[in-house]
C-alpha cells in the first residue's frame, strides 16, 4: 500500500504505517461520526482502493467498533467503542517531550531500575509487565532487570499491582550505573537504547512536516479541504511512528543536535497551521481536539 498522494513526485516524503483502519479512526468527528464521502476521498489520495475501504469498514462494523447508516460514499459511520484508534496521543507523554526539548525537565543523574522474577505459572503477567516497561521506555540490562532514565516507578508499580505481581517487583535507584566497563551516562544510553532507528523515525517526521508546511504556505495553490484532511492523518501517523518507540531520554544523554527536538517543533508548527482558521475541516475532527490538548504547552521554534 502506498501513502504517496496521487500525482506526487517520487521525492515527496511518504508516511509509513497508514492503514485503512488508522484512516477511519483518524476521520472520526467530534460527534463520533465518520463521513464516508470524506473517507473514500482521503483514501484515494493515500493510494487506497475503494475495495480496501469497504472491507475495512465491514470489519470494523463486525467488531462492534462502528455502526453504519446508508451505503457507499453516502454512508455515515458512528463510533460504538474506542474512537481514537491507534493514533491518539498520550497527552502527558507528549507534553513531557516538549518540556525536555525546552530544557524544562533536566536530568538529575538518577537511573531508575526495576527487577522481577515471576514464575512460569504467571507467564502472562510477566510478559505484560515486561511489555509495560519497554513501552514506558525502559531498556533491558539482563533477564528480569530493566533501567530507565525517567521516573516511571509509580506507573510501573500500578501496573504490577493490577497484574497481581507487585510482590515480585523490586524498585531501586542509582547514580552509579555500570555495564561492563562503561560508566559514562551518554555512552550507556547509546549502548542500551537503539538511538539510530529512533533518530531516523524523527527525521521522517521532520521531512514530512517540512513538506506539508511548504504546501500549506502556497497562496497560489492552497490545498483543498480533502488534502488538508489527508495531511492531518499523515502528520498524526508520522508523529505516532516517531514517538511510540522513543524512550524520551533526557537531552543530557542524547547526541546533539537530537533530531527529535527539531521534528517535534516542526510537527507542532504544521499542526498549528492545519488547525488555525480552517474550522470547516480539521477542527471538527476528534483527532484535532486530542492533539490540541497534547500540544498546549509552549513550544520552541524548530532548530535551524
Amino acid at each position: 500500500m502506498t501513502t504517496r498522494p496521487a500525482g506526487a513526485s517520487a521525492a515527496e516524503p511518504a508516511t509509513p504505517g497508514i492503514s485503512t483502519r488508522t484512516l477511519v479512526f483518524g476521520l472520526v468527528r467530534e460527534d463520533g461520526t465518520v463521513d464516508a464521502g470524506e473517507l473514500y476521498a482521503v483514501a484515494q489520495i493515500l493510494g487506497m482502493t475503494d475495495q480496501q475501504v469497504r472491507l475495512c469498514v465491514k470489519r470494523l462494523v463486525t467488531e462492534g467498533r462502528f455502526t453504519q447508516e446508508g451505503r457507499g460514499r453516502k454512508a455515515v459511520l458512528r463510533t460504538a467503542a474506542d474512537a481514537t484508534g491507534s493514533i491518539a496521543p498520550n497527552v502527558e507523554y507528549v507534553r513531557h517531550a516538549y518540556r525536555q526539548d525546552q530544557g524544562l525537565a533536566p536530568w538529575d543523574g538518577t537511573w531508575h531500575l526495576f527487577a522481577f522474577a515471576i514464575p512460569e505459572t504467571s507467564r502472562q503477567a510477566r510478559d505484560t509487565l515486561r511489555d509495560t516497561l519497554l513501552h514506558l521506555g525502559a531498556a533491558p540490562l539482563q533477564g528480569g532487570l530493566y533501567v530507565s532514565a525517567n521516573e516511571i516507578g509509580d506507573t510501573v508499580e500500578a501496573h504490577a499491582h493490577r497484574l497481581g505481581v507487585l510482590a515480585s517487583l523490586t524498585r531501586l535507584t542509582s547514580r552509579d550505573l555500570r555495564v561492563g566497563e562503561e560508566t559514562a551516562p551518554a555512552r550507556l544510553a547509546a549502548l542500551l537504547w537503539p538511538l539510530q532507528p529512533i533518530a531516523e523515525r524523527h527525521e521522517t517526521l521532520a521531512a514530512l512536516a517540512t513538506d506539508r508546511l511548504t504546501r500549506l504556505s502556497q497562496p497560489a495553490a492552497p490545498p483543498t479541504a480533502t488534502q488538508r484532511l489527508t495531511y492531518t492523518i499523515e502528520l498524526a501517523t508520522a508523529f505516532t511512528n516517531a514517538m511510540d518507540p522513543d524512550p524520551l531520554l533526557p537531552p543530557e544523554l542524547l547526541p546533539q543536535p537530537w533530531p527529535g527536538t527539531r521534528a517535534r517543533a516542526l510537527a507542532a508548527q504544521c499542526w498549528n497551521t492545519l488547525t488555525t482558521g480552517h474550522h470547516e475541516t480539521g477542527s471538527r475532527l476528534h483527532l484535532f481536539s486530542l492533539y490540541d490538548r497534547a500540544l498546549t504547552a509552549p513550544r520552541p521554534n524548530p532548530p535551524q
